[in-house]
């Protein structure tokens, strides 16, 4: 998009009525203050799961629907925001995606039952429209301002450092809290908070969207596609589950319904004027590229979350490998990895600046595949393992920032959103992806009637992800930047 029309420098063309020029500083904080009540939304609960169990009256199987329940729900909400974004200003719908993600915490905290647990997680699904919703905002300023995609390019490093860094403040948080509050749901109550600052403080200060595209929303398109998405996410979410056996009739049909409504849906929408996600862009080649390598990068960082955190648990006097850390130890070794990911994503723009966006995309993914390899190499010895994970993260970081910023800048400014959109749908698809396969293979190396699997079943994974992440590097050397003009 062009901007052709003559205008007075403090009018711009498009700019709703009452638009006013915010601080840069009031922008970013704001921005940082949203990403932070994500990531204490994502990662408040894993310290009290194992609590829940008592208090909740629930099985240790039942609590995976807590994390299939939220993944689901981002898969639906994040097209349909992304895409309501661009047509009716970005900041307009994140005032009402906060809202709805803060009634999900409002309800995560007055659950004394499962289902309402379960609705408000649902609900809280909808933090996945905020990074897609606040790009937005970020490139549609910068551009109302001249300013180029360098701007944008800090901003999303900041936005990727305030989620890692929300994600370790959730888990800090909740557990402090669960241990000095003498009640078993008070720590429910912690996203609530945070979202409630995150509402009060960015509902005067976050800018609109000068430039919207106008058009409709295809609801026809988003049905589809959560119905399509949905169906193949819950088979990899819950196959190999007891009843869910990835022959099982069940599984299949959800794996095999869920790609061909998909498949029905990519028709539709080749057909429809105005569609949820333009499936045409992917023919440009930056796209495709971004897309594949996001695959590669989260089928390893989310396959081996839970791996790691429960091979670190493990005690190698009773079962023969392991590190032996209790809970608090454990929380404390995944420090490393989410301090590196922070630097990398806050490096990222400099290095991308000084070796280009392709060569930072396989430097990330070789960076990942070192830090597998370091794990594979020296599991048996606390202190260099960590340091492999260090890698990895280090490695993670540079792609969380060049994926989420390449997903936008390879394609039109008026598809922002639904481009950042995609970028977040093919991270929930690919850490699905792998999750799946490290359950397959921890289901293959575990004996009957364990209930840990043996050690092959770790070295078997971190090979896997090693060989994934050098496939990324090589996928990330196909990456060519797009004309100017394209974007």
């Amino acid at each position: 998009m062009t901007d052709t029309d003559a205008r007075p420098a403090h009018a711009p063309a498009g700019r709703p009525p009452g638009l006013r020029a915010t601080p840069a500083g009031a922008v970013i904080a704001s921005v940082v203050l949203v990403e932070l009540s994500s990531g204490i939304t994502q990662g408040f609960l894993s310290p009290l799961l194992r609590g829940l169990t008592d208090t909740l009256g629930v099985t240790a199987a039942d609590l995976n629907w807590i994390s299939v329940a939220n993944l689901l729900a981002s898969v639906a909400f994040t097209p349909v925001l992304s895409r309501l974004g661009d047509l009716h200003g970005h900041r307009r719908v994140l005032r009402w995606n906060l809202l709805i993600v803060l009634l999900g915490s409002v309800l995560v905290g007055l659950s004394r039952d499962f289902t309402t647990l379960l609705a408000g997680q649902i609900l809280q699904g909808a933090f996945a429209g905020f990074f897609p919703l606040l790009v937005g905002i970020l490139r549609n300023r910068n551009r109302s301002r001249g300013g180029g995609d360098e701007e944008s390019r800090r901003g999303i490093s900041v936005m990727v450092a305030a989620l890692v860094a929300g994600l370790a403040l959730g888990l800090v948080a909740s557990g402090f809290v669960a241990g000095a509050v003498d009640s078993p749901t008070a720590a429910l109550w912690v996203p609530a908070v945070a979202t409630t600052v995150a509402l009060a403080a960015t509902w005067p200060l976050l800018p609109e969207s000068e430039h919207r595209p106008g058009g409709r929303v295809d609801w026809a398109g988003g049905v589809l596609l959560c119905a399509g998405l949905t169906a193949v996410m819950l088979g990899l979410g819950l196959g190999g589950a007891p009843g869910w056996e990835w022959t099982s009739a069940r599984t299949l049909a959800c794996l095999v319904g869920g790609a061909l409504v998909t498949a029905l849906w990519v028709r539709v929408e080749l057909r429809t004027a105005d569609p949820m996600i333009d499936v045409r862009m992917f023919r440009r080649r930056g796209v495709v590229t971004v897309s594949l390598v996001t695959l590669t990068f989260t089928f390893c960082m989310i396959g081996l979350m839970v791996a790691n955190a429960v091979f670190m648990g493990t005690d190698p006097a009773a079962h023969g490998y392991g590190l032996g850390l209790d809970p608090f130890g454990t929380a404390l070794a995944t420090l490393p990895n989410l301090l590196a990911l922070t630097l990398g994503a806050l490096i990222a723009p400099t290095v991308a600046a000084a070796i280009t966006d392709r060569l930072t995309l396989a430097a990330g993914s070789l960076l990942m595949a070192v830090g597998y390899l370091l794990s594979l190499s020296f599991h048996t010895d606390l202190v260099l393992f960590l340091a492999g994970t260090a890698v990895a993260g280090l490695g993670t970081g540079f792609l969380q920032h060049s994926t989420r910023t390449l997903a936008v800048e390879c394609v039109p400014r008026d598809r922002t959103s639904v481009g950042s959109g995609i970028n977040e749908l093919l991270i929930n698809v690919g850490g699905s992806i792998g999750a799946a396969a490290v359950l397959t293979v921890f289901a293959a190396h575990t004996r009957p009637g364990s209930l840990l699997p043996e050690a092959s079943a770790y070295t078997v994974s971190w090979t896997v992800c090693a060989l994934v992440s050098l496939a990324g590097a090589a996928l990330a050397l196909l990456y060519r930047t797009p004309p100017r003009e394209d974007r």
